[in-house]
């Protein structure tokens, strides 16, 4: 327990240098990028010098770059991540939560159907004695990985939506209606879960041909059981290990890429947020869902590791092995 409660410790350290690292190198390269952001705040209007020294000095611009990041890092370590430079001074964090949903919509789905979907379909092409079925899987897969998702979104918005009329294009629900309607989900949680589904099918098929070679499924052969049930009952158990660490680490990536989702299908979540305040230089807003999104991803890996150290026997052992006990 005591290694265990050591190995959590340097989990969680590291966890905290590399959010500290992350927000550092965001604030310092917003610092370094070009524009005005006092008149991206007032628009494409001449402003008085006197105007915009009053509005540098209420936003803290006048002060220097190293004052300013030591008062948002402590401000963010309270949980304050600063005011909106164009929404009327609206803390940060509730525009953030006030999207979140929105984007949680899509990123639960798609990572559901990508990690079932993979495990299914990686199964299948370990296990069929087809060879064009498992070369088809592994194929498909290996393509549908390599075509960008912003790209392969706007393709399915060309197929489904402008020629066949099936889905719309935009928004999450019809005008002038609250929620989120089925139809407008559709395409951007296919877009979302497409890369990580043909990632998963191919870790899963690899895991389970390596699994199908161990001696215990020899074994369960040899006493006559039913193939469906070697395969699903004795290979996948132990072909899901590596999966734990490739589902958790997903749903981080899943995150991320859903600034290129939402902006393609004008999702309004947290990704088409982080867009829309890059394009008007509002970085109180850019920093926050950057850190957002950080602090969710590092919690995420932190579950992931901390699942993946109790259902591996191999690591379990190494944690709980006595004293003195060859390693």
């Amino acid at each position: 327990m005591k290694s265990y409660l050591l190995h959590l410790g340097r989990l969680l350290l590291s966890s905290v240098i590399l959010f500290l690292v992350v927000i550092t190198v965001l604030f310092f390269l917003l610092e370094l990028a070009p524009g005005d952001p006092v008149q991206s705040l007032v628009g494409d209007v001449p402003i008085s010098p006197e105007f915009r020294a009053q509005i540098t000095a209420a936003y803290g611009l006048d002060l220097p770059a190293w004052q300013r990041y030591f008062a948002y890092i402590a401000n963010v370590l309270t949980g304050n991540l600063g005011y909106s430079f164009g929404t009327n001074n609206e803390p940060v964090l509730d525009l953030i939560l006030s999207r979140a949903g929105n984007t949680l919509a899509l990123a639960v789905p798609a990572f559901i159907l990508s990690t079932v979907g993979g495990i299914i379909l990686g199964s299948i092409a370990a296990r069929t004695r087809r060879r064009w079925l498992d070369a088809g899987i592994s194929g498909v897969a290996v393509g549908l990985f390599s075509v960008p998702s912003f790209w392969f979104g706007m393709l399915l918005i060309m197929v489904f939506s402008l020629t066949l009329g099936w889905f719309p294009t935009q928004g999450k629900a019809p005008y002038g209606e609250s929620g989120i309607a089925l139809p407008y989900l559709v395409l951007p949680v296919i877009t979302m879960a497409t890369s990580e589904l043909a990632y998963k099918t191919r870790i899963m098929r690899s895991s389970m041909i390596e699994s199908l070679g161990q001696d215990f499924i020899d074994t369960a052969r040899s006493k006559g059981l039913n193939p469906r049930r070697v395969l699903w009952g004795h290979a996948l158990p132990n072909a899901l290990l590596p999966m734990v660490t490739v589902a958790g680490y997903s749903l981080g990536f899943i995150f991320a890429g859903s600034t290129l989702v939402e902006s393609v299908f004008g999702w309004p979540g947290m990704g088409l947020l982080f867009v829309d305040a890059i394009n008007s230089q509002n970085n109180m807003v850019v920093l926050g869902v950057a850190i957002v999104l950080t602090v969710t991803i590092i919690i995420v890996n932190f579950l992931t590791d901390i699942v993946y150290g109790l259902v591996d026997p191999r690591l379990r052992a190494r944690f709980t092995r006595k004293a003195g006990a060859p390693a």
